[in-house]
């Protein structure tokens, strides 16, 4: 090979050579301004713990390297409170949404039995109004009480519907007795009125009515109230959720695919899509213990869902008090001789 070839080879080597060191971070790291200016933007620490030039730390327990560093024992403790903030974040921003999803519905479905219960509650006192006005006064209070216990229920609070029905009635019975089945009656109405409620269930001036509202009705409800309560332990698991703490191996595994290059200056590097969920899988690995629960949570709604389109409509139930009530109401006027008697018998009697 002739040699005046060499000089040239030799002189684009040195070119080629001079424009890769440009570009490594090592000759770059006279200064650590760089991962200052990172530093102050993320707003993750202190600035004077950020040295000036690259040096050696041998107190680095994440980001350790073998080469000049611009990280510190401090730095690196700011790195891991900011990472753990950020995740902590993340995770109530993602939580905070189903939550919000979760309180929504909640809150529309309790409106929305509300205004059903309501205009129910309306419907059956209108019947009083209209069919049995000598009744009105007294019953308002009676099916004020009733709806009032039904509404209990189905926001989970420790109310019997079944006992709510039986108590309606027994309060219903004595104005049903006196002003309907025999009015004008002279006996002093408190001992009359307690008397009359006290054997309601013995002497079954309704019939069969309230027996078969006492038991229609919780059917009809407990989908309602199955639903309320499972919002509410869906509030509770987003709750639980967002107070999982990370485990320490994941703060420091998150920064040193997030920080650990800063320290040889590269702070514009991205870590690769697999090394992040690599990652990720580790941070939530604790959290695999509701896994269960929400699945168990999600099946849980789907039957809720299931049985509120079944047979027992909560809409149809609620709407059909009154004609119960109605039915109840004919029921004794029909027999009332006979309850008339009987309860002589039982009161006046004894």
């Amino acid at each position: 090979m002739p040699r005046g070839i060499f000089p040239r080879v030799n002189f684009w080597w040195i070119l080629v050579s001079s424009a890769l060191l440009v570009n490594v971070p090592g000759v770059k790291a006279h200064s650590c301004h760089e991962v200052k200016t990172a530093f102050q933007l993320r707003q993750i620490g202190l600035l004077k713990w950020v040295p000036e030039t690259p040096g050696t730390d041998v107190d680095l327990h994440i980001c350790k390297h073998n080469g000049p560093t611009c990280c510190t024992r401090k730095m690196e403790e700011a790195y891991k409170g900011s990472v753990q903030r950020e995740t902590q974040l993340n995770l109530k921003t993602y939580s905070f949404q189903i939550k919000y999803v979760i309180t929504r519905h909640a809150t529309a479905f309790q409106d929305t039995f509300q205004s059903l219960s309501s205009f129910s509650m309306s419907h059956v006192t209108s019947l009083f109004e209209s069919s049995y006005p000598a009744l009105a006064q007294d019953a308002a209070v009676h099916v004020g009480e009733l709806f009032f216990d039904l509404s209990l229920f189905i926001r989970g609070a420790n109310a019997s519907v079944e006992m709510a029905v039986h108590r309606f009635y027994d309060n219903l019975f004595p104005s049903v007795f006196r002003r309907l089945l025999r009015p004008g009656a002279d006996e002093p109405v408190s001992e009359l009125d307690d008397c009359l409620r006290m054997t309601r269930q013995d002497v079954n001036p309704f019939g069969p009515h309230p027996g078969l509202m006492a038991q229609e009705l919780p059917r009809a409800l407990q989908a309602g109230r199955a639903m309320s309560l499972a919002m509410a332990v869906g509030k509770e698991l987003v709750n639980a959720t967002e107070q999982v703490s990370l485990p320490r191996d994941c703060a420091r595994a998150l920064v040193r695919m997030q920080y650990c290059s800063h320290c040889r200056g590269l702070t514009l590097i991205k870590p690769c899509a697999g090394y992040c969920l690599n990652v990720m899988r580790g941070c939530i690995a604790g959290l695999s213990d509701l896994d269960q629960p929400w699945k168990r949570y999600l099946a849980i709604l789907q039957d809720i869902s299931s049985s509120m389109a079944g047979a027992h409509d909560l809409e149809l139930a609620l709407l059909g008090v009154r004609s119960q009530v109605n039915e109840a109401i004919i029921y004794a006027q029909q027999n009332g001789p006979r309850l008339v008697a009987t309860v002589s018998h039982a009161v006046w009697a004894g």
